[in-house]
């Protein structure tokens, strides 16, 4: 069963990075918009977080068919941006995932291994 998001969530930058950060920031949202415009991916959304204590301050989630997303995660390109995040950004991870219509077929499965 195939994926149809990814999520590349962060903390906040490491003490001393912010600049770095917020230079990466609008170049990787550049990025994101041309696989928008290439059809690369279907869609993404920014979030960033209000306040909360918590160690999660800002997301994008990727939207796309499974086999173009793993073209994309296996690219030089996105390979390069995600160097330079981990260079600068705490508690970054990329994780595949399910949205949509793929909620049911994913919890349709999980439902048949419970029942053994």
């Amino acid at each position: 069963m195939g994926t149809n998001v990814v999520f590349f969530g962060w903390n906040r930058p490491l003490p001393g990075m912010e600049r770095t950060s917020a230079e990466h920031f609008p170049k990787f949202v550049e990025y994101v918009e041309g696989l928008k415009q290439q059809g690369a991916i279907q869609s993404y959304d920014v979030v960033l977080l209000d306040s909360h204590g918590g160690d999660m301050n800002g997301f994008f989630l990727i939207r796309g068919e499974s086999a173009r997303l793993d073209a994309l995660l296996s690219s030089d390109e996105w390979e390069s941006h995600i160097m330079q995040a981990n260079l600068h950004l705490q508690g970054m991870g990329v994780v595949r995932g399910v949205t949509g219509e793929m909620v049911a077929e994913r919890m349709n499965r999980w439902g048949q291994v419970i029942s053994g």
